[in-house]
């Protein structure tokens, strides 16, 4: 990680719409982007050099809820440990500003289960089952 630099701080539209795009991560128009960024908790962005290869945010009321969302890194940059950097800072985070009683959810993609697992994070199923609307 000594090439990069742990950023405090919600990426720019730009860039947000950027790394979901090469990463994998389904699109988000501009004007989603600039509606919702500003509605960030807290996040964080890694930098190299000039540019952002990497992002996390948080969104949720600031007291009962939070999910954790947009975890994305440029395939170039991936398997550095980055994703780890970036979920580390927002759980601790949440561990130093969430009140108690807060609930943090978040949609694990894939084989991510195995990175949130190291942070805590547990299926909900068969309890509970994640659900999504999509707007298009």
């Amino acid at each position: 990680m000594s090439d990069y630099a742990l950023v405090v701080g919600t990426p720019s539209v730009e860039d947000y719409r950027r790394l979901r795009r090469v990463s994998g991560l389904s699109a988000k128009s501009q004007a989603a982007a600039e509606a919702g960024l500003p509605n960030t908790w807290f996040a964080v962005t890694i930098r190299h050099g000039d540019g952002t290869v990497g992002m996390g945010r948080i969104i949720g009321d600031g007291g009962t809820a939070f999910q954790i969302v947009d975890i994305a890194v440029e395939p170039a940059h991936q398997g550095q440990g980055l994703g780890k950097t970036i979920v580390a800072a927002l759980v601790d985070h949440l561990r130093a500003h969430a009140p108690a009683s807060a609930y943090v959810s978040l949609i694990a993609d894939g084989d991510a289960q195995f990175l949130y697992a190291k942070y805590g994070f547990e299926p909900v199923m068969p309890a509970s089952i994640g659900m999504a609307l999509r707007i298009d």
